[in-house]
């Protein structure tokens, strides 16, 4: 069967390239606008970033002599040591670190060993004497703090944190929320509180986190809500979702959250640690209450101490 042949003309032809190359150009500028924008993004973003950090930025003394070593650490992708402190902080009033959470990350196992220290716990204090363990953000501010955990643990920590409880609210409203699961009924600041799953804004967060009276279990009920919550925010806040919320997330800890860590250090730990947020072992010291003196504390045996230093010691060094 022999098919109709049509003749095209040069004009025709001509037209049709012009056609073509007319849509190449639409496309090569919409493509040239979004690269635009995602560069310009990109550059607001690390300029957003590089204030943040330099507004949080607020060393230690004993930084000087950990310098090598940390810096070895995260060029080996060695485990990596972090205090954060949830302090309420008031006007006019230095406060106590209400909250010491440990953190170790061994970013070869891509475990995260969290242990929370109940906030009256009785150790040394540094230069002080022994003391509840809280006391010593009031005696020495995070140097203290930090100096006084390191030698109840006897190791070493490479970066602090510390976190303004009042702020932990815009932390959680920057994230779009955090969900945890609860194990027990209850009423805190007027928020009720059921049993299960549960999603939580910024004020309800920060109300689960501070509930310990009508916990049996006193501040270690608290201290596994504490974990909760920040978990799910580390969750939350190392996922591709929270790219979309990230000017939010820099504006809430700007103003709530001080750390040694510089810029580089922080891409080094989202970069090379992140997956240990994907297992998080949540260890609990145990002790039992005790009056000295009259006053009341949580009193951890030597054989207990021995223990959370041999099991952090395990962790740090496993491959």
């Amino acid at each position: 069967m022999k098919g109709k042949v049509t003749m095209v003309t040069r004009k025709e032809v001509r037209k049709q390239k012009k056609g073509k190359r007319k849509g190449l150009k639409i496309t090569l500028a919409i493509l040239g606008s979004v690269m635009l924008f995602v560069i310009g993004y990109g550059i607001y973003i690390y300029s957003k970033l590089s204030e943040t950090i330099d507004a949080m930025y607020t060393p230690l003394e004993s930084d000087l002599e950990k310098k090598e070593e940390i810096q070895s650490r995260l060029g080996k992708k060695e485990t990596i040591n972090v205090l954060l402190l949830g302090v309420d902080e008031r006007p006019g009033d230095k406060g106590r670190s209400d909250t010491m959470i440990f953190l170790s990350l061994n970013p070869n196992t891509n475990k995260m060993l969290m242990l929370s220290i109940p906030r009256d716990t009785y150790v040394n204090i540094p230069g002080r004497g022994k003391d509840k363990i809280n006391h010593s953000y009031a005696f020495g501010g995070s140097e203290l703090s930090v100096q006084t955990v390191e030698e109840f643990l006897d190791t070493t920590i490479h970066f602090y944190s510390k976190i303004n409880m009042e702020g932990l609210k815009d932390g959680v409203d920057a994230l779009g929320g955090v969900t945890v699961e609860n194990d027990l009924e209850f009423t805190q600041d007027g928020i009720y509180f059921p049993k299960g799953k549960l999603t939580l804004n910024g004020e309800e967060a920060l109300a689960y986190a501070r509930m310990r009276k009508q916990d049996s279990r006193g501040d270690l009920g608290r201290n596994i809500r504490q974990q909760q919550i920040i978990s799910a925010m580390v969750s939350k806040a190392t996922s591709f979702d929270s790219f979309t919320r990230v000017t939010n997330i820099l504006d809430a800890v700007g103003t709530n959250v001080q750390t040694n860590a510089q810029m580089e250090e922080m891409r080094k730990l989202f970069m090379n640690y992140r997956g240990t947020r994907n297992d998080m072992i949540r260890e609990e010291i145990k002790g039992s209450g005790q009056m000295i003196n009259r006053v009341w504390y949580y009193v951890v045996s030597d054989e207990e101490v021995n223990r959370i230093r041999q099991l952090l010691k395990e962790h740090m060094d496993e491959k």
